[in-house]
């Protein structure tokens, strides 16, 4: 178990750090023992979200993956720190640094820590661009007028893919890696990739709306390649800084947006979770995650 000094050192470590990067950590004193299972990510970790509230709020799904890998692990105990909106340092929602500040202030990294797991990076500023996801969803994918071709990023109307890769991903996360590694030291900490939206290889996008009138946008490139490059970046990110990385496209091709059997919601598709977050997992979509998860990790 480490002692006050040793916590409170790597606390000024890190603070002096949070000067160069924007990200520190207020620990608890003395050393929590952890908890077994940790979770941090975005809404594809959540897979719910407040509308009618105008702040970020930590809610999640019954059904989300995480929900259900407790089912499976049945861990002594657990924290479910991930929020919708989130992202690796990109304002103004909740950080990857937030996320796992909270989780310290709960106790949950010590020794007994057995699984940490990360989905983050999609809601992200890249390049050149302040453009992110969501707004890439308004103003380039839905967008059938310009479309959402390659020069969507350079134009501003979509995040951009060209600052994506499996360095700069590894530096922007470092900070929480290391922190969690020195006072959670027996886990294993993975990134979780996620799951397929759209094939890679093709041009076109489309989106499910009602199970029977899809939204097609012919010039999609930008968009497939963002998600390609992201899907690369943490594999490369998890190598660079001696983490896992956990593959949950292989699991999921096939399953994506206006697939034949969709495991991701549309805009009320009756096929898969009619209320579900929509272009998010279904609750079939996240019992394949979990159990990726439990098979490499939980047993």
């Amino acid at each position: 178990m480490f002692g006050r000094s040793g916590r409170w050192l790597c606390a000024v470590a890190m603070a002096a750090t949070a000067v160069v990067t924007g990200t520190g950590f207020a620990t608890a004193d003395p050393a929590p023992e952890g908890k077994e299972l940790v979770v941090l990510g975005d809404s594809y970790t959540a897979n719910k979200w407040d509308f009618l509230s105008e702040e970020a709020k930590c809610v999640h799904s019954d059904t989300s993956w995480p929900q259900q890998l407790v089912g499976l692990m049945r861990p002594a105990d657990y924290l479910d720190a991930s929020c919708p909106g989130a992202s690796i340092d990109t304002p103004p929602g909740y950080t990857l640094a937030m996320e796992a500040q909270k989780a310290d202030k709960a106790g949950a990294f010590g020794p007994r820590t057995k699984l940490v797991t990360m989905q983050i990076g999609l809601n992200d500023r890249w390049g050149d661009t302040d453009m992110i996801m969501w707004w890439s969803l308004q103003k380039c994918i839905l967008n059938l007028i310009d479309g959402c071709g390659p020069e969507a990023a350079e134009q501003g109307r979509m995040t951009d893919y060209r600052g994506v890769s499996g360095a700069v991903f590894a530096q922007r996360i470092s900070n929480v890696v290391t922190y969690i590694k020195y006072y959670a030291p027996n886990a294993r900490i993975v990134l979780v990739g996620y799951p397929e939206l759209f094939p890679s290889g093709q041009n076109t996008l489309c989106i499910n709306l009602f199970g029977v009138a899809p939204f097609i946008q012919p010039r999609g490139e930008a968009a497939i390649e963002y998600l390609d490059r992201i899907d690369r970046a943490q594999r490369e990110a998890a190598a660079l800084l001696g983490i896992d990385f956990l593959d949950t496209r292989t699991p999921t091709l096939g399953h994506g947006l206006c697939s034949a059997d969709p495991w991701l919601n549309g805009v009320l598709d009756y096929r898969t979770d009619i209320g579900g977050l929509p272009f998010h997992p279904s609750a079939h979509g996240d019992a394949v995650v979990a159990n990726a998860v439990y098979e490499r990790y939980g047993r």
